[in-house]
């Protein structure tokens, strides 16, 4: 989208023109005006407006001219000389030979001012009119420095020159000269005064209210060269390089129900599991720790339970155990618990939670297969006869409720599990394990 050029507004170039032409009043009053029409945010455009016609020496009179260069100077005299944006055209206009001797006498009066302490000369000068500046004016009482002296004492040598584009270059100023008036004759001059049943010398149009035109259309970027930027043409795609791809943004925003819920519920059960796993917890913990897992499928997977830490928590709290490896039947992870279960001593709670497991899920035959093999292995390699027993008790007991629950296919076990009742035919427990092998046959 194309910025709009910043211009004062008809009103405001009223205003402006107004302040210009009032000659006989008081320039401390004219500057006062200014800022109270314009705040010290909004000085900048009217002051640049002031400059351009500054820049012509005939488009303003004398008088005008003073009461320019003194509201570009008071509207930033609040702060140093080199930060005044139109500095540079100030000490130019105080160095200007081919300028009035009064105008330029008034401009290096005003660059004093910037280092004037309240003292009576300075004050004098604003509460004079421009007209009676330049009726009291005397030449003979007025030195002029070099510009380099007054660039030096009043501008800011490290501060960089602004960066002139060649397209800026190419603009055309904002004003142009009157083709009515011939080059090198001042339109000021009376000679081109219109007299009373005369035909205007200089065209026919009101001066002033072509003034008060060119004010409210004065931009500040000038009228540049319109810079043409058609868009290249696309070249065709080789078979060799890559196609270029616009995908379409068109992606939807997903909520995380999660975000900012209360944690404390999370890290009261990983304190627990902690617990679990270095002995019993009491029943009313074991409740919490089940009733929060079943509220939260999730919460098992932070918990802080890891295969590692498995034989610990069923030795220690089978029933835990059973709830978490439910919970974990489907991670990718349960694999893991699993050869874990395998592999740990065969003990009374480590049965129960093998067997509560069968009942719950569905566990893989292949490590139900594994988990006998290693219970038969384990009754087997036992010495104390006493464990030996208390053990086979439990494996055959353990078996009898897979069989008849129809966890396993006993033909798959058949000879392993009908070898183990042999040997230990002498406990009762096996004996009635293949009387109901036989009764399967």
């Amino acid at each position: 989208m194309k910025k709009r050029a910043a211009t004062l507004g008809f009103e405001d170039s009223k205003a402006v023109f107004g302040l210009l032409r009032a000659e006989q009043r008081p320039l401390e009053e004219i500057v006062s005006d200014f800022a109270s029409i314009f705040s010290h945010g909004r000085q900048f455009i009217p002051s640049f407006s002031l400059s351009v016609l500054l820049q012509d020496k005939k488009m303003l009179s004398s008088t005008q001219r003073l009461i320019a260069f003194a509201i570009l100077h008071q509207a930033y005299a609040s702060q140093k000389p080199s930060t005044n944006p139109f500095i540079n055209l100030i000490i130019s206009a105080a160095c200007d030979v081919e300028a009035e001797k009064c105008e330029r006498a008034f401009v290096l009066q005003l660059l004093q001012l910037f280092g004037s302490d309240g003292s009576n000369n300075g004050k004098e000068l604003l509460k004079q009119s421009a007209a009676d500046y330049i009726k009291n004016f005397d030449p003979s009482v007025h030195v002029f420095p070099q510009q380099e002296q007054l660039q030096q004492e009043y501008a800011d040598k490290d501060h960089p020159e602004p960066y002139s584009s060649p397209f800026k270059d190419g603009s055309i100023k904002n004003v142009v000269a009157d083709p009515d008036v011939p080059r090198g004759c001042d339109a000021n001059s009376s000679e081109f005064d219109l007299q009373p049943g005369t035909k205007s010398k200089v065209g026919s149009g009101d001066k002033d209210e072509t003034m008060l035109g060119l004010l409210s259309n004065i931009a500040l970027e000038g009228l540049g060269p319109h810079w043409s930027r058609p868009i290249p043409p696309r070249l065709p795609v080789q078979d060799d390089e890559l196609v270029w791809l616009n995908p379409v943004d068109n992606h939807e925003l997903l909520w995380d129900d999660g975000m900012c819920v209360d944690t404390s519920r999370g890290a009261a059960v990983r304190d627990l599991i902690a617990k679990a796993l270095k002995g019993p917890l009491v029943p009313a913990q074991q409740e919490q720790v089940l009733l929060e897992l079943a509220n939260d499928l999730k919460l098992v997977y932070h918990c802080g339970l890891t295969p590692r830490k498995l034989p610990e928590l069923v030795e220690n709290n089978p029933l835990i155990a059973v709830e978490v490896l439910t919970k974990l039947i489907n991670s990718p992870e349960i694999a893991e618990y699993f050869t874990v279960l395998v592999n740990m001593d065969m003990s009374l709670h480590s049965m129960e939670v093998v067997n509560r497991l069968t009942t719950a899920v569905e566990l893989p035959s292949e490590f139900i297969h594994m988990y006998i093999t290693n219970c038969i292995s384990s009754c087997e390699n036992i010495k104390d006869k006493y464990m030996q027993n208390r053990l086979v008790r439990l494996v055959c007991v353990f078996l009898q409720s897979l069989i008849r629950n129809n966890i396993i296919n006993v033909k798959d076990l058949f000879i392993e599990v009908q070898a183990f009742c042999i040997e230990f035919s002498r406990i009762r427990e096996a004996a009635a394990l293949f009387r109901l092998l036989k009764s399967l046959e």
